[in-house]
């Protein structure tokens, strides 16, 4: 295994609690107490996952989180006192892999680095991936990570609003149930109040003009869950 492992938490007892954990598991840990400590130990231990604490001294966690996404796709996994729908989305929509809520059970946290490295891995062993999916006159340009209409417009997506397109554009007319759309979102189930995919499909019917009482392109499946209901072309 011997990835690498980077937490940043200003909590003395829990990193050293992690650096044990993680260690006694086959990962090398280094730790970090705040944004600026984290931003000197990145190019020195070059992390395979990044996990970053929200309420942290100094720059909060989602704004370093934001800022890091912007420049790099290092994996990353958002720890919070805080663990509300909206705090979930926010976390998403900057950019983190997933989300965990303190106290939170060791072995779930290690089950949620695996799926995250995993999933990292896998996507960076596909060959020759296409550079933009074009649908219904839009083109989701998968290197800028941004939607353009039919008429050149550059329409901004959340790194969650991305994501969630992306998923449904890979595999059209295919029907993801919310519980399937949060596993691949953030590498965990969706429970059963839990409304962080309800929110973002219905502002991608907004970035895609799709009327929400009546949509044509992300469709609800009743029972079900959404679908993109298009013909995808894969743009190399």
């Amino acid at each position: 295994m011997n990835e690498r492992l980077l937490v940043v938490d200003d909590d003395p007892e829990l990193t050293e609690l992690l650096c044990d954990y993680l260690g006694n598991n086959g990962y090398q840990v280094e730790t970090a107490c705040d944004g600026a400590e984290m931003l000197r130990k990145l190019p020195e231990c070059q992390p395979d996952l990044l996990i970053l604490d929200v309420m942290l001294p100094g720059e909060d966690g989602l704004t370093l989180c934001r800022n890091l996404r912007a420049r790099s796709r290092l994996p990353i996994l958002m720890l919070t006192a805080r663990g509300d729908d909206m705090d979930r989305i926010i976390g998403l929509e900057m950019g983190a892999d997933d989300y965990l809520a303190k106290p939170f059970h060791p072995r779930e946290l290690l089950a949620r680095i695996k799926s995250i490295l995993r999933r990292s891995q896998d996507h960076g062993s596909q060959d020759a991936p296409p550079r933009a999916l074009r649908f219904a006159g839009w083109t989701l340009d998968l290197a800028a990570r941004n939607l353009v209409g039919a008429d050149g417009v550059v329409i901004a997506l959340s790194s969650g609003e991305f994501r969630l397109l992306h998923l449904l554009a890979e595999t059209p007319n295919s029907v993801f149930s919310r519980d399937q759309l949060m596993d691949a979102l953030a590498g965990r189930e969706a429970g059963p109040f839990d409304r962080t995919i309800d929110v973002m499909i219905s502002r991608l019917r907004r970035r895609l003009n799709d009327d929400a009482r009546d949509p044509s392109l992300i469709k609800t499946v009743r029972s079900e869950g959404y679908m993109l209901a298009a013909r995808v072309e894969r743009l190399k």
